[in-house]
C-alpha cells in the first residue's frame, strides 16, 4: 500500500486514519469476517475431535455448496444446472483425493460424540460460505482498497489471536516470552500464510468464492503430487480417480459461465414485455 502511494508514508498514514479511525462502522463491517473465521476454526476443531477422519473429510466439503448458495442469495447471481452438478462432482472428487491420503487409524470412539461433531462441521461449512461471500461483497461493493481491507481485517484478528494465545499458553508466554519456538521455519510459514491471504483476497475481488473453491481443490491435488515427488508418498488408484473427477468438474463449471445479475432496467423491460404480450 505504501508502494501504491509512491512511497509517501504521510499519505499512507492519512489513508489509515481516513479509512479506519474516521470510519469505525465501516471498519467493523470489514473486520466481521475475522470473527466469523474464529468461530469457524473452533467448529472445525470440535468437529474433527468428534468425528472419524473419513466422515469429517467428506462432510467438511459441503462448505463449497454453502459458498455457492450464499453467492446466489447474497450476490444475486445465477448458476446453471450444469454448474450445480459440477460443484457436487467437485465435492466428491476432493473427498476421494483426501481420503486416499489418510492412513487408517484407530481412535477412541468412546470419547467422541458423532452428533455434536456433525453439527459442528455443518456450522463450520455455513460460516465458511457466509464469511467468504460477505468478504467478497465488501471487496466488490465498497470503495475501500484491497490492501486497506487487509489492514482492517488484521486490526481485529490480531487482538483475537492474542487473547486466544494467552488463554491457552499464558503461563509459558509469561515465563519464556511470546516468540518462544519461533525458528526460521515458523517465520517462513507465517510469511507464506500472509501471502496466501493476500492471494485469496485478490481471488475474491477479481473472481468469486466458487472459483476459489475450485482453486483450493486443484491445490489439494497438486500438494498430493508434490508429496509423491518430494517424500515418495505412493499415489493410489483412489487418488487418481479423485484427481480425474476434480479436473472434470473444473471443465464442466468453466464451460458454462454464470449469468450476471439482472439490472433494474433489464427487469423493468422484461416486465413491460410480459405485460404487453398478455
Amino acid at each position: 500500500m505504501v508502494y501504491r502511494d509512491e512511497g509517501d508514508y504521510h499519505r499512507w498514514i492519512r489513508a489509515l486514519k481516513s479509512n479506519i479511525i474516521d470510519n469505525p462502522i465501516n471498519t467493523l463491517k470489514v473486520a466481521l469476517p475475522s470473527l466469523i473465521y474464529v468461530l469457524q476454526n473452533n467448529c472445525v476443531y470440535i468437529g474433527s475431535s468428534n468425528l472419524d477422519v473419513a466422515v469429517y473429510q467428506v462432510t467438511y466439503q459441503l462448505k463449497i455448496l454453502a459458498a455457492a448458495m450464499f453467492t446466489v442469495t447474497m450476490l444475486n447471481r445465477r448458476l446453471s444446472r450444469l454448474q450445480w452438478l459440477a460443484l457436487i462432482i467437485l465435492i466428491a472428487g476432493i473427498a476421494i483425493v483426501q481420503l486416499s491420503q489418510e492412513e487408517s487409524r484407530k481412535v477412541d470412539t468412546h470419547a467422541q460424540s458423532p452428533l455434536i461433531g456433525f453439527l459442528a462441521v455443518l456450522t463450520a461449512c455455513v460460516l465458511s460460505g457466509f464469511g467468504g461471500v460477505y468478504f467478497e461483497r465488501i471487496l466488490k461493493g465498497h470503495n475501500v482498497s484491497l490492501w486497506m481491507s487487509q489492514v482492517q481485517l488484521a486490526l481485529l484478528s490480531m487482538p483475537i489471536a492474542l487473547v486466544s494465545a494467552f488463554i491457552q499458553d499464558a503461563e509459558q508466554i509469561m515465563e519464556e516470552g511470546f516468540f518462544i519456538g519461533y525458528d526460521a521455519y515458523v517465520w517462513f510459514l507465517i510469511v507464506l500464510q500472509a501471502v496466501g491471504g493476500l492471494i485469496v483476497a485478490m481471488v475474491l475481488k477479481y473472481a468469486d468464492n466458487i472459483l476459489k473453491g475450485f482453486a483450493t481443490a486443484i491445490g489439494i491435488v497438486l500438494s498430493c503430487l508434490a508429496s509423491y515427488f518430494i517424500f515418495d508418498v505412493p499415489l493410489s488408484g483412489m487418488f487418481l480417480l479423485g484427481a480425474g473427477i476434480v479436473i472434470v468438474s473444473v471443465f464442466m463449471y468453466s464451460g458454462y459461465p454464470p449469468s450476471p445479475p439482472k439490472s433494474a432496467l433489464q427487469k423493468a423491460k422484461e416486465s413491460s414485455n410480459a405485460a404487453s404480450m398478455a
